[in-house]
C-alpha cells in the first residue's frame, strides 16, 4: 500500500506524466486510479460492498470508503446502515435523514498480486480508452484531407503510418499497386474515415481513391484553391490511369491549361505523387456528348446518341478510332463511364447502323402483326417516327394524313385498330394482375401502371407492404463495384423509364400508407381489448 508520503506524491507526478504523455486530462488519469483500487479493494472487503476511492489532488493522500444507505431498519450490514449507527460512526452524520448515503472509512491494506493486477487492468484500459476518444475527437474534423506522416511498419501488406500523436493505417486494398513503401518513407495520403474501433487504428488513409488526386490538385491548382475552377468529377485506375473533369466558374480562364501549369509543372506535381499514374484533364461541358468526346480522347468520336432519362450514352466512331475509345482491357471507356456516371456504349458506324436496322426492323413487325398492317405502311409508319401502338392510339386522324400515302379513311382505321388492341392488352394484363395474385392495395396505389403491375408480381412483389420495403434503386436499377469493377444492376421497373424521383415518390406514398393503415389497425385492436376489459368490470 502507497502510505509513506513520497509515495503518495509519486502517485500524482505518474499521473500527470501519464497524462503529458498521451494528451489526455490528468483528472482522467486519477479518476481511472480511484477506480482501479476501487476494484482492487472489492477483492479485500468483498464484491457486495459498494466500495469508493478518492485521492486528494494535492498531497496524494487515499481514502478508501463503504458507501452506506441509511435505512429504518438495516437487513444487510454490506450496504445499510440505521441512523443512530451512524451517527455513532460520525457526530458529523447528525445532519443525515432516512435514505441518505454515508461513507464509511476503511482501513488501508497491502495490495496482493491479484489485487494489483486487477488494479492495473483497470488503469490501463481506462487510459486506453481516454486515448481512442482523444484520436477520434482529434482528428474527426480532419476526414476528407490529406494527411502526412511517417510510415512506422508494414503489417500483412496494410501500411501503419505514424501522424505524430497517434497511428493510423492503410489498408492493402486502398495503396497504390507495385508502390514500394518502406518504413521511415514520409507518405501523404487521404483520410477516407475516422470511426470509433474497440481494437486497432481509428483512423483509415487512402492513396488509390479518387478524391486523393482531387486533394492534389487542390493544393497544387490556387485557381482551384480559391473557387476559380471546379472539379466536376474524377475517376482512377489507381497506378495506371486517372482522368479528371474541371470547369472554369471564371470564363475567361483555360481550366485544362491551369491544371496542367507552365511546361505541365502542376500535373507532373501530382503525377510523381501519384507514382506515375496518367492524368487525362476533361473541360466539362453542360452537354454529356461533348464531355464524354473530350474524355474518350485521343478517340476521334463522330457522333453521340444521349438518352438523358436512361443515363445512356450510344457513341459512335471509325473502325480505326474504336481501339483507342475503348483502351487497354476496356481502361479508357471504364475511367469515361465512371467520370460522366452514364452507361456509355461504343460502336462502330456499320454496328449502329446494324442496331438501327433491328430497330426498325422490330418496331415495323410490331406494326403487321399486331395491326394487321401491310409491310409497306408499317415502314412508312416507324420512318415517320411512330414507335409503338400507343404513339399511334393517342394520334389524331389530321397528324396521320399528313403522311404521304395515307387517307382519311385509313387514318380512322389506323386508330381504331390500335384502341382495339390497347382494350384487348390491357384485358390481357388485368387476367395476368388476377392470376399473380397482386392485393388491391398495391393495384389501387397510384402511379403504378398495369405493365409495372404485372412485372412486380412476377417478382413476387405482392402487397403494397412489399413494395413498401424497396428502395428507389431497386426499382430504377444502380451500379455497383465488384472486384474494381463498375457493374449494372437492373431495376424492376427500369424498362418503364421511371425517373429515381419518381421511384422515391412511389415508395414514400407507399410506406405512407402502409404506416396508416397500420397505426389504424393497431388501434382498432387496442380499443377492443378496452373494451372488452370493461365488459368484463360490468359484471
Amino acid at each position: 500500500m502507497l502510505n509513506r508520503r513520497a509515495d503518495k506524491l509519486e502517485l500524482i507526478r505518474i499521473a500527470e506524466a501519464v497524462a503529458l504523455e498521451k494528451s489526455i486530462d490528468k483528472e482522467l488519469i486519477i479518476d481511472s486510479m480511484e477506480n482501479g483500487i476501487a476494484k482492487a479493494a472489492k477483492s479485500k472487503f468483498g464484491a457486495e460492498n459498494e466500495i469508493k476511492v478518492e485521492i486528494n489532488r494535492d498531497n496524494g493522500d487515499i481514502g478508501i470508503f463503504r458507501k452506506l444507505l441509511i435505512v429504518e431498519n438495516p437487513e444487510n450490514i454490506n450496504l445499510e446502515i440505521s441512523l443512530k449507527e451512524a451517527i455513532k460512526l460520525n457526530e458529523n452524520n447528525s445532519d443525515k435523514k432516512i435514505g441518505d448515503e454515508i461513507l464509511q472509512p476503511l482501513p488501508s491494506f497491502d495490495f496482493g498480486r491479484i489485487a494489483a493486477q486487477t488494479a492495473k487492468q483497470v488503469i490501463t484500459f481506462n487510459v486506453r480508452e481516454a486515448e481512442r476518444e482523444r484520436q477520434y475527437n482529434d482528428f474527426i474534423d480532419k476526414k476528407d484531407t490529406i494527411l502526412s506522416g511517417i510510415v512506422k511498419r508494414l503489417e500483412f501488406g496494410n501500411i501503419i503510418v505514424d501522424l505524430g500523436r497517434t497511428e493510423s493505417i492503410i489498408q492493402k486494398n486502398e495503396m497504390i499497386p507495385r508502390e514500394n513503401i518502406k518504413a521511415g518513407d514520409r507518405i501523404k495520403a487521404y483520410c477516407l474515415d475516422v470511426r470509433r474501433e474497440p481494437r486497432g487504428q481509428q483512423i483509415f488513409l487512402s492513396r488509390a481513391h479518387p478524391k486523393f488526386m482531387e486533394k492534389l490538385f487542390i493544393q497544387e491548382v490556387p485557381e482551384i484553391y480559391d473557387g476559380l475552377i471546379e472539379i466536376k468529377s474524377s475517376s482512377r485506375d489507381p497506378g495506371s490511369r486517372a482522368k479528371i473533369c474541371v470547369k472554369a466558374v471564371d470564363t475567361s480562364l483555360d481550366p485544362v491549361g491551369a491544371c496542367v501549369g507552365m511546361r505541365g509543372s502542376r500535373v507532373q506535381a501530382v503525377v510523381n505523387e501519384l507514382q506515375g499514374e496518367k492524368i487525362d484533364i476533361v473541360n466539362w461541358s453542360e452537354d454529356p456528348a461533348v464531355v464524354v468526346a473530350n474524355a474518350l480522347s485521343p478517340a476521334e468520336v463522330q457522333r453521340v446518341n444521349v438518352n438523358n432519362e436512361e443515363k445512356k450514352l450510344d457513341v459512335i466512331l471509325s473502325e480505326e478510332n474504336l481501339s483507342k475509345a475503348i483502351g487497354r482491357r476496356g481502361q479508357n471507356v471504364r475511367l469515361a463511364t465512371k467520370l460522366l456516371n452514364y452507361e456509355i456504349n461504343i460502336m462502330t458506324d456499320e454496328e449502329d447502323s446494324e442496331r438501327r436496322q433491328l430497330e426498325f426492323k422490330e418496331k415495323t413487325d410490331n406494326f403487321v402483326k399486331n395491326l394487321e398492317l401491310d409491310e409497306t405502311l408499317g415502314q412508312l409508319l416507324v420512318a415517320e417516327g411512330y414507335s409503338s401502338i400507343d404513339d399511334i392510339k393517342d394520334s389524331t386522324p389530321e397528324l396521320l394524313t399528313k403522311i404521304e400515302g395515307i387517307e382519311t379513311e385509313t387514318a380512322n382505321e389506323l386508330i381504331e385498330r390500335a384502341k382495339e388492341f390497347y382494350q384487348k392488352d390491357q384485358e390481357e394484363i388485368s387476367n395476368k394482375i388476377k392470376d399473380l395474385g397482386l392485393e388491391n392495395d398495391l393495384i389501387n396505389h397510384k402511379g403504378l401502371t398495369p405493365g409495372m403491375l404485372v412485372t412486380l408480381g412476377e417478382k413476387n412483389i405482392l402487397t403494397l407492404n412489399d413494395f413498401a420495403d424497396l428502395a428507389s434503386d431497386e426499382l430504377t436499377g444502380s451500379y455497383d463495384v465488384i472486384k474494381g469493377e463498375k457493374v449494372k444492376i437492373r431495376g424492376y421497373l427500369e424498362d418503364f423509364a421511371l425517373s429515381k424521383k419518381e421511384a422515391d415518390e412511389l415508395i414514400m406514398s407507399a410506406r405512407d400508407k402502409a404506416y396508416k393503415d397500420w397505426k389504424m389497425k393497431n388501434g382498432k385492436e387496442k380499443t377492443k381489448v378496452i373494451n372488452f376489459w370493461k365488459h368484463q368490470q360490468d359484471y
